[in-house]
């Protein structure tokens, strides 16, 4: 494969899955048609780099699919002052979208190895990835003025949400009756709500399954 070849895909990944999809911002269109996808998978899988579909990196863990993370982007109106904490930054796509997008970038991930692939596809970036808890998300660079969790979560664990500056949003895809719905959330004082705005499949990330109930 050449890059030629991945060139011709990442324009393809633009047409057809960005521009018929919502995903509308120049911004984020111009960052994803420029940032190397196959860069941020394993060698052996770069070829699939491209495709409207998770792709597999390891461990149980996969690339979010591009629609998702595009959409998720471009709902997120991302500022170029804006401080973001990324949760389930895995190898790093997604902070490297939005190192081209935003001021400052933390990348949080719990997966050791990812960790280890991130920093490697991240290196000469502005990017600071950090490894622990994706619930828990990195309270030492709090405030931020955007969470982006790139994945499919049960719910929005308070400590992400205590995380965020006055005014700040959280994107996400959320399950809401077992489907994959993604969302904008926004700090209000002590209030937080999320607005779902659209259906679509996304990589269901580790450490976020809804609080049982008790029940008789």
């Amino acid at each position: 494969m050449t890059e030629q070849n991945y060139d011709l895909m990442r324009r393809a990944m633009v047409e057809s899955q960005l521009r018929t999809t919502g995903v509308s911002d120049p911004r984020v269109v111009a960052a994803m048609a420029s940032v190397p996808r196959e860069r941020f998978v394993p060698e052996e899988r770069r070829s699939l780099a491209y495709i409207d579909r998770p792709v597999d990196l390891g461990g149980g863990r996969a690339l979010n699919l591009p629609e998702a993370t595009g959409r998720l982007l471009t709902a997120a109106q991302v500022a170029a002052d804006d401080r973001v904490l990324v949760v389930g930054a895995a190898s790093g796509y997604a902070a490297a979208l939005l190192d081209q997008l935003a001021g400052h970038v933390v990348a949080l991930e719990t997966d050791a190895a990812l960790v280890a692939a991130a920093r490697a596809a991240l290196a000469g970036t502005g990017v600071e990835v950090v490894e622990g808890p994706l619930a828990d998300g990195w309270a030492a660079g709090a405030p931020y003025d955007l969470i982006f969790i790139d994945g499919l979560v049960g719910h929005v664990p308070a400590a992400l949400v205590e995380q965020l500056a006055e005014g700040g949003r959280l994107a996400a895809a959320i399950e809401d009756g077992g489907a994959s719905r993604l969302g904008i959330g926004r700090r209000s004082g002590t209030g937080f709500g999320v607005d779902l705005f659209a259906d679509c499949e996304a990589v269901r990330l580790p450490g976020f399954d809804r609080p049982r109930t008790f029940t008789f």
